[in-house]
């Protein structure tokens, strides 16, 4: 059975083909004197190109790979990022400026195995022709991916800059373990001259030096430094979340959305787990450390915390991360931590709540109506494939047992936005914020294909609301699909790009919207269906986890050990794991059962039989 770790990309080799990638159509690009701007960190040449939104008709300028500290390679891996200070410097373009990951087609990021380079830190600017004499808002992308994988170069904001007449900064931030890491021989031997460089989060420190980059450059760019909209989405917006909950953020941001979030933190024992004393922590930075330093017949505790240190440090960025390749679904790598530093030990959840740490700004938070088709609408525990015609042609795609697949998407999407939406604004509502704004997106006007029902096994999936904030409309080569053209699409754009742009505007979110959105309170949890206009309507959730799980344990379809493995999943997912709430679930019915165990036994059959747990 998948879990949120399963990967969409075979979607991409189903369709290829089928349907092709869409392309953004541009003027020929221009390089003109006024859109040279000199920074701290160098000179870049703007170009001046239309948007890729015919519709909206305006031109705009982008500056591309501009640095906003110095390459974090060398001695400068897992420590805080450094100030740059090159204004003379000529900036220039480069092929790829994507952080070590693995390579992804979903996530933007070509090749095969481990790719990128430590020398990452990167972000572009887009903003309106006329942005020399303006101070627009600022909103700055701070793109998901699991804080895995992603890069900035994926994303096009130039419809929203000039639709909306804001500024877009999209950026780059160290991945996995080059980006979250702890272990004594890293931490307990440096932070001496920088308290900064005692931290786990590395990865967030970046966040927090190209927003102190932001401040001290965007005018240059027509940008208001004292209106700055950070926006992210999965990953980037749990980022969102780690930033609110940060002592080291305070004024460098104005207001936030986070777009499909969750609060998971890992605390330091967990993240270094040493002598894998947490059998859920299957990639804890102890374990990584012993099958590093294994390939050479040793174990780490024999060598001296330098020796260590020094080992750590030198080995091949990508030869590290691939210590970190997932076998199984049940592989669980620690990320963000709380460390003291960055993110309070208390974690997110925690911090979000304690006034002490409280931005007290405007907050948009949401989750998708179908979060998690992303990952289950291709898994043959669910999925039934045929080939109807020939091999040569895609597999014809259907559902195995509809009703199991509803309870579980149901199931599991909706304690999605529970846990990763209203938990985190009740949280901020008891830390005093007051200007709070709860939505789902509910989007699902798809094309049906005889090869896959769309509408009916995607909906509303994970990450198909990006492309309504940007207006670049791309899901790899079912696009076509994803976002049919029309007047839904349209007037879905519109509404998204509207509430995203008035918020950045310093306006009420709903300012562009012919009904009036309350703000959230932890009692009614009030929120808005974000939908096509004649479904655009206001609800209050009634829904608790606890609710949530009864209904599965009501549910006459499901078998014992699929409710189980439901259960596990609701509850280790989007926000800390409570694995004695599953063990105690329905009069402990789950106690003696090993979710972990039954994926692999699911993972195994089906590759026996299959060759593969995916239908493709």
């Amino acid at each position: 059975m998948p879990t949120i770790k399963v990967i969409l990309s075979a979607i991409i080799v189903l369709f290829i083909a089928s349907c092709g990638l869409m392309s953004s159509e541009q003027s020929p690009e221009s390089d003109l004197p006024e859109f040279k701007i000199t920074t701290s960190t160098g000179i870049s040449q703007g170009r001046l190109h239309a948007t890729a939104v015919e519709a909206v008709g305006a031109e705009i300028v982008s500056w591309f790979d501009i640095p906003y500290a110095q390459p974090p390679v060398g001695d400068l891996r897992w420590r805080a990022p450094r100030e740059l200070v090159a204004p003379a410097q000529t900036i220039v373009e480069r092929e790829s400026t994507a952080c070590v990951q693995f390579a992804s087609v979903y996530a933007g990021a070509e090749g095969e195995g481990a790719i990128g380079s430590e020398d990452c830190l990167y972000l572009d600017i887009r903003a309106p022709k006329n942005f020399a004499s303006k101070q627009y808002p600022v909103m700055v992308w701070i793109h998901g991916g699991g804080n895995t994988t992603g890069l900035k170069d994926y994303y096009d904001f130039s419809a929203l800059a000039a639709e909306k007449e804001v500024v877009v900064v999209a950026i780059n931030y160290r991945l996995g373990a080059l980006g979250w890491f702890t272990h004594p021989a890293i931490q307990g031997l440096q932070g001496d001259q920088n308290v900064l460089d005692k931290a786990s989060n590395f990865g967030q420190l970046d966040i927090i030096q190209s927003l102190k980059w932001v401040r001290d450059n965007i005018a240059g760019f027509g940008g208001d430094r004292n209106n700055v909209t950070i926006f992210g989405e999965s990953a980037g917006a749990h980022n969102v979340y780690a930033l609110l909950a940060s002592p080291l953020s305070k004024g460098l941001f104005h207001r936030a959305i986070a777009q499909s979030g969750y609060t998971v933190t890992n605390s330091l024992e967990n993240s270094y787990n040493r002598d894998a004393a947490n059998s859920f922590v299957t990639r804890g930075s102890w374990q990584v450390a012993e099958e590093i330093v294994a390939g050479d017949g040793r174990k780490q505790a024999a060598l001296s915390p330098q020796a260590l240190r020094d080992e750590l440090k030198n080995i091949d960025a990508r030869e590290f991360i691939g210590f970190y390749q997932e076998t199984s679904d049940a592989d669980y790598t620690p990320l963000s931590t709380g460390d003291g530093v960055v993110i309070p030990r208390v974690g997110i959840a925690a911090a979000l709540a304690d006034p002490q740490y409280a931005k007290n700004v405007p907050v948009i938070s949401g989750a998708n109506k179908d979060e998690v088709t992303l990952w289950f609408a291709m898994h043959r525990y669910f999925m039934e494939a045929s080939y109807p015609f020939t091999k040569l042609l895609p597999p014809r795609i259907t559902v195995k047992n509809p009703a199991l697949y509803k309870l579980w998407i149901r199931t599991r999407s909706h304690a999605w936005k529970i846990r990763g939406v209203d938990g985190p604004l009740s949280s901020m509502e008891h830390a005093g914020y007051t200007e709070l704004y709860s939505y789902r997106f509910d989007w699902d006007d798809q094309a049906s294909s005889f090869f896959i029902d769309f509408p009916t096994i995607f909906g509303a999936a994970h990450g198909t609301d990006i492309s309504f904030v940007s207006g670049d409309f791309k899901y790899g080569p079912v696009t076509d699909y994803i976002y049919p053209a029309g007047e839904a699409r349209d007037q879905m754009q519109h509404t998204v790009m509207n509430i995203w742009g008035d918020f950045a505007h310093a306006q009420a979110p709903d300012n562009s919207l012919a009904l009036t959105w309350p703000r959230y309170n932890s009692e009614s949890r009030p929120f808005i269906h974000l939908d096509t206009d004649d479904q655009l309507r206001l609800n209050n959730e009634d829904a608790t986890l606890e609710s949530l799980l009864a209904n599965v344990a009501a549910d006459t379809n499901a078998s014992h050990s699929e409710k189980c493995l439901l259960v596990w999943e609701t509850l280790i997912n989007i926000g800390n794991p409570d694995i004695a709430r599953h063990r105690s679930w329905n009069q402990g019915q789950c106690e003696q059962f090993d979710a972990r165990a039954e994926q692999r036994r699911i993972a195994a059959e089906l590759i026996a039989e299959y060759g593969k747990t995916s239908v493709l």
